[in-house]
């Protein structure tokens, strides 16, 4: 059905089981993730399982063909003008926050019960807090990231081009990002002006458009605040200060609390929690924020100088996050652990660095795990090439982990 598509084999793993369910499939993640490629391997999984071609219906509202569908009565139309016979169908609806009341159709079709349902969006803003209201929890969100480095090796080599040795690509991830289309591109200034883009479409057409936000200078402040300090802890408090004593702005922290979240549903930030591990509650006051991709913060910063600590703490925060694990940072007593992650009923301890080959920051590292008294595994990711043996730990080299596309 559709060619040359790389197919990213764990999300399509992780849907199979739904693609004759009753529930709708909600693809959700930041603009040029990867989505309507996604669906698109679905389309041709199914095709390649037997399922007949007229039986598959792909509607991509961004097309020229469907760019006019903006009610729920035009997009009802064209959905039943493909609907030729009376044999199951799989519909997929791309973009579909261009039409407005779309949830009626959706749940309308999903009720007569002939057919299997794939919709995607650009964030949860337009998809999951509608949907919840609307479709009375009759779906699933299938979340989907920027390519992890497994992926990308992956489509490197997919797409035709020769990988080097495991650091040299890495430190090429960690600068290009994981969007996939940079891939594409030979020229570095190209792929600069392609993400420069992608981040303006998202500002422009995911919150610009549909948010209203009326300070937008203060807005403007704030995102590229907290794109500049990604992984450094924040607070209500010390950005409160940046706008009154920097940036001589006055704003309230219901606004700020506002801007972040519009943010986070834009899905440009995560956000990290802290968790304390002797009471086991989380707590509200500084936080971490990390990007969907690296490439965020370099396509909205002149200085392009790598803080290698924040920079391998993001990679694997959204790696971990798209296996599925929960992350939160630790505070360990008065120490801190990088991130607990948790699933299910298992958590594991993590730390991140980039070397430990110095005395002092080897003991640095290794001081927040002799204050966990539990069993659950601890894990130090660095990208030393030896690896260190001491106390139980398990030592990884981060861009050997994230290649063979390992869980902790």
């Amino acid at each position: 059905m559709f060619k040359d598509i790389y197919t990213r084999r764990f999300y399509l793993d992780k849907i199979r089981g739904f693609y004759k369910s009753d529930l709708i499939k909600v693809i959700t993640g930041i603009r040029r993730c990867g989505k309507s490629c996604f669906l698109k391997s679905v389309m041709n999984d199914l095709e390649a399982q037997g399922v007949a071609p007229e039986d598959i219906i792909y509607i991509d509202l961004d097309s020229h063909g469907y760019k006019s569908i903006k009610t729920a009565d035009a997009l009802d139309a064209v959905i039943m003008k493909q609907i030729t016979d009376n044999s199951y169908k799989y519909i997929f609806i791309d973009e579909i926050q261009n039409v407005q009341d779309f949830e009626t159709v959706i749940n309308a079709f999903r009720e007569e019960g002939s057919c299997s349902i794939f919709i995607t969006g650009s964030n949860s803003y337009l998809l999951s807090g509608e949907l919840v209201t609307k479709l009375t929890g009759r779906y699933i969100e299938i979340e989907m990231f920027t390519l992890n480095f497994n992926e990308y090796l992956e489509m490197k080599h997919f797409l035709g081009r020769q990988t080097g040795n495991i650091m040299a690509e890495f430190t090429e991830y960690i600068n290009n990002g994981g969007f996939p289309k940079t891939l594409e591109f030979d020229s570095a200034a190209d792929r600069e002006i392609y993400l420069g883009s992608v981040i303006q479409q998202i500002i422009r057409r995911d919150i610009k458009q549909r948010r209203k936000i009326r300070n937008w200078t203060a807005f403007e402040k704030l995102m590229y605040y907290l794109f500049n300090n990604f992984g450094a802890p924040v607070s209500l408090t010390n950005i409160l200060n940046y706008f009154n004593k920097q940036e001589k702005i006055a704003i309230q922290p219901e606004t700020v609390n506002r801007y972040m979240e519009i943010l986070e549903n834009a899905k440009l930030l995560y956000k990290c929690p802290r968790f304390d591990t002797k009471s086991r509650k989380a707590l509200h006051f500084e936080q971490k924020y990390y990007l969907a991709d690296l490439s965020i913060c370099y396509a909205n910063n002149v200085d392009r100088r790598i803080n290698y600590g924040h920079v391998l703490e993001n990679v694997l925060y959204t790696y971990l996050r798209s296996k599925g694990y929960l992350l939160s940072t630790g505070k360990v007593g008065h120490l801190e652990c990088d991130f607990i992650a948790r699933k299910k009923a298992d958590y594991s301890y993590i730390q991140v660095s980039m070397s430990i080959a110095d005395k002092t920051v080897e003991d640095r590292e290794y001081r927040p795990f002799t204050a966990i008294k539990d069993n659950y595994p601890k894990y130090l990711f660095t990208l030393d090439p030896l690896l260190q043996k001491r106390d139980g730990i398990i030592h990884r080299n981060l861009a050997d982990f994230l290649a063979s596309d390992s869980e902790l």
